[in-house]
């Protein structure tokens, strides 16, 4: 069989061949290719996990290694409009051609080892940073840990950002469970660094019990600060007077105390500044957290699926200043607590436009109605209308809100990156 010619041709083809099997755990037939690839980093690799937070880590990390002057390897997902987005070398997205490539490359070695389109991507990807002379690969991890794609590598420096409730089906239920699922990117003699102030004591255990080098925060790093900066201490380090990151939100301290823990971790391969920290952190940019977009009314991109996310986003719009009015598009995937996500947001919404996802895992619009009427108070004092897209709920939003109104497009990827989609059709 000839292999595809073209990136979107590839990526119909993975999307073709796994039809069923979205999800299959397991590391064995990923290692097995792996090993036939000769897959292997030679510089330091730091992988982020977590349930919220890692890929605002993932962020700050690479802005300010590549401030420091390094070539530093991102692998971050899922993406909005472009695959590419999943693969940055040196701070640009990977090309097509070089994807195509690094697709040929798995699919020359794989034989009829079975992969899923999340394992042969991420195969794909990692082969790419491997082969592109990096001073530095930062891999994101997707579902849990200890059998997603990415751990088949070992990383130097891991970090588990938060540890809350989602993917129950396939995690489990309780932050014990979700957190030893976490744990399982820590490598015996590496760094483990947890950013959650109260880290499920099965992380802590598993983390002991492999001989872990365990950072916690609050016992080996922790910040303070005040309105104007703030200060980082770790085990060895202190960094005062730093500016705070340009990602918005209650939660990005720990992130980049996090970020600034690894570092610490690192300070012998890959030396920081003070001021690469400085200018790193401000000029993070991260895509649908906490995104505010220039212009009136007020638009937030928001990806809060699970109840965590939707509180933290709930408290940055308490932080936001008056609104007369604050319209909601709102679409999630129908295994997500949706009840504890409205019940986390629903205080601050007036006005909600409900849209169904184009997936066959997406929650209809009519059934997010139910469950807003269900769970807000007052529901005869809002609005609730339910679109086929999400580029209609926004366009109605659009419509409706005032000026000094403001529309928060949060829930799935799919529906901020729907709403994406629609506003850069309308710009071109």
């Amino acid at each position: 069989m000839t292999t595809p010619a073209t990136l979107p041709e590839w990526l119909a083809l993975l999307e073709a061949r796994h039809a069923e099997t979205v999800i299959n755990m397991g590391l064995d037939r990923v290692r097995a290719v792996k090993e036939r690839l000769q897959l292997a980093f030679t510089c330091p690799v730091i992988m982020v996990a977590g349930t919220n937070g890692k890929g605002s880590t993932c962020a700050m990390l690479e802005s300010v290694l590549l401030r420091a002057g390094y070539r530093a390897g991102l692998y971050i997902k899922p993406h909005f409009l472009d695959f590419n987005e999943r693969a940055r070398v040196n701070g640009e997205l990977a090309s097509d051609a070089m994807l195509v490539d690094a697709f040929d490359a798995v699919e020359a070695v794989r034989g009829d080892t079975s992969l899923t389109y999340f394992e042969f991507t991420t195969l794909a990807i990692l082969h790419l940073l491997s082969k592109a002379n990096l001073d530095v690969a930062i891999l994101e991890v997707g579902l849990g840990g200890r059998l997603d794609a990415v751990n088949v590598v070992d990383a130097d420096v891991s970090i588990v950002t938060s540890v809350d409730i989602d993917h129950v089906d396939y995690l489990g239920g309780t932050r014990e469970q979700i957190g030893f699922e976490k744990a399982g990117i820590f490598r015996p003699g590496k760094a483990a660094i947890c950013s959650d102030p109260v880290p499920p004591q099965s992380l802590v255990d598993h983390a002991n019990a492999i001989g872990a080098d365990l950072w916690l925060m609050g016992r080996d790093f922790n910040y303070s600060g005040d309105k104007q900066q703030w200060n980082y201490g770790g085990r060895s380090m202190r960094r005062n007077a730093l500016a705070y990151p340009s990602l918005r939100g209650a939660n990005q301290l720990l992130n980049a105390s996090a970020a600034l823990a690894a570092l610490e971790v690192l300070r012998i391969e890959l030396p920081v500044g003070a001021q690469d920290v400085r200018t790193g952190l401000v000029t993070v940019e991260l895509p649908g957290r906490f995104q505010v977009l220039p212009g009136r009314p007020t638009v937030i991109l928001d990806v809060a699926h699970n109840p965590h996310a939707a509180a933290a986003l709930n408290q940055n719009l308490g932080n936001m200043g008056y609104h007369p009015y604050t319209f909601a598009v709102f679409g999630s995937m129908h295994d997500k607590d949706i009840d504890g996500v409205i019940k986390a947001i629903g205080g601050s919404i007036d006005h909600w436009c409900l849209a169904t996802l184009p997936s066959p895992r997406a929650a209809s619009g009519s059934e997010l109605a139910a469950k807003v009427q269900a769970t807000v108070p007052d529901p005869h004092e809002k609005t609730v209308n339910i679109f086929d897209t999400p580029a209609q709920a926004f366009a109605n939003a659009m419509s409706r809100a005032g000026e000094n109104d403001r529309i928060v497009v949060f829930g799935s990827f799919l529906t901020v990156a729907g709403v994406m989609a629609a506003r850069k059709s309308t710009l071109h």
